[in-house]
């Protein structure tokens, strides 16, 4: 396995640019199930989540290829479903394979799909996308560890309440609802970004949906969809890592290829704390770390437009830093705490309390080998150890290659002594 190994105390000062979003790339190369016309999408990011994704597409029928010159650029063509299942081992190390549940519905009639089970961050239940499923028609069997749904008259327009704001159920049902018959109505859906982005490539394919951004979206189902091109949105919690890494070694970067209004919990916390964060352009932020010591912040996370959960990890790396007591609560995943012993191992003071980490700062850390558990987990160790007196070295690093794109390539031409061991 690759491990960094990264030596600390360089203040980081320049520019990094950010990629397209993985969790916005995601459900677009799921949507791409919904036609057999071809379907472009650009700024896809070429991390293993997406690797993972286009393995099980191939696998259910769909031709995909790299653009020579622009290795971003992913053309899909399915003109038909081979096979509509998605397969444990792929499942496994990639959950949001199960997104392909609604978009095979749809189109396919039926769908078989491993069930997920529970991960490093805790469990991620699918019955939500299940529940939406059987309101628009479908008729959901488990056995053998799969789901098995199947809609073989087509599915209905239905009004869907989910019981739980769920980003992936969201998406999930909103691409099964777009090739139902009749109207649907998704009621507590999420407001993500994601699922915005979702909702404006579903709409040039021929969909006709409303409200997404708000907590009801409206769809009015079509026969057909058609081919596509459209372009990823920028990965705000990439960007956030790079606003993060900025403040915790008190250098200044400027982040470029953002959408600043996507940060906008995660600036308001840092301008509470001392950091100055300008929004330079429609594209661009800039971050100097704090004139003085770094002060202590409470955090909640939330849904959007609360604090992401996936900058949970990062922000904690942060707040070791900061000049007293500060308080992280985690709302969206109870299982999401397992950075902060590696984060000890290395010098920081943190007392975990059910869902709350009280950090008591400033820690004066230091280099230390660690373990990454999962993907963000492995994104707040990198930075603490930026900021680490001596020398870190990050194992199973393979984590942070599932949503970070050559992180220490740009972190290195930040100044960041960084460097990956294979």
């Amino acid at each position: 396995m690759d491990k960094f190994v990264i030596e600390g105390g360089v203040p980081l000062h320049g520019t990094i640019a950010t990629n397209g979003s993985k969790n916005s790339a995601l459900p677009a190369l799921a949507a791409a199930l919904l036609t057999d016309e071809q379907v472009v999408l650009e700024r896809i990011p070429r991390v293993r989540d997406i690797r993972t994704m286009e393995r099980l597409l191939v696998d259910i029928g769909s031709d995909i290829t790299l653009d020579e010159g622009d290795s971003e650029r992913v053309v899909l063509n399915t003109k038909t479903i081979v096979s509509p299942e998605a397969p444990y081992e792929l499942v496994k190390t990639m959950r949001a394979s199960s997104l392909v549940l609604g978009p095979l519905v749809a189109r396919a009639g039926r769908a078989r799909v491993s069930l997920p089970g529970g991960c490093a961050i805790g469990a991620r239940p699918i019955n939500f996308h299940l529940a939406g499923l059987e309101h628009l028609g479908a008729r959901i069997a488990q056995e053998h560890g799969y789901i098995e749904a199947v809609a073989p008259d087509g599915l209905k327009g239905a009004h869907v309440v989910f019981d739980r704001i769920t980003v992936t159920g969201t998406e999930d049902i909103l691409m099964a609802a777009v090739l139902a018959d009749g109207e649907s109505v998704l009621e507590n859906a999420a407001r993500e970004p994601e699922v915005v982005d979702l909702a404006h490539l579903l709409r040039k394919m021929g969909a006709r949906i409303e409200g997404e951004g708000t907590s009801v979206i409206r769809v009015q189902g079509v026969s057909k969809l058609y081919g596509a091109t459209h372009e990823i949105i920028a990965d705000r919690i990439e960007a956030g890592t790079f606003v993060i890494a900025a403040a915790i070694t008190g250098g200044e970067l400027c982040i470029t290829g953002c959408v600043p209004e996507h940060l906008g919990a995660l600036t308001a916390k840092l301008a509470e704390a001392g950091v100055t964060v300008t929004q330079v352009d429609g594209t661009t932020v800039r971050v100097e770390g704090a004139n003085g010591a770094l002060q202590p912040v409470d955090m909640t996370t939330e849904e959007y437009p609360g604090f992401a959960t996936d900058l949970q990890a990062q922000y904690m790396a942060l707040m070791t830093q900061a000049d007293g007591i500060s308080i992280v609560t985690e709302t969206i995943f109870e299982n999401r705490f397992m950075h902060a012993q590696e984060l000890m191992r290395m010098g920081a003071n943190i007392r975990l309390d059910g869902r709350r980490a009280i950090i008591a700062g400033r820690s004066r850390l230091t280099g230390a080998g660690v373990i990454a558990s999962d993907l963000r987990a492995s994104a707040s160790l990198v930075l603490a150890a930026l900021v680490a007196k001596g020398e870190t070295v990050i194992d199973r690093v393979y984590h942070i290659d599932r949503g970070y794109e050559k992180i220490e390539a740009k972190l290195s031409s930040a100044g960041a002594k960084i460097r990956r061991v294979e």
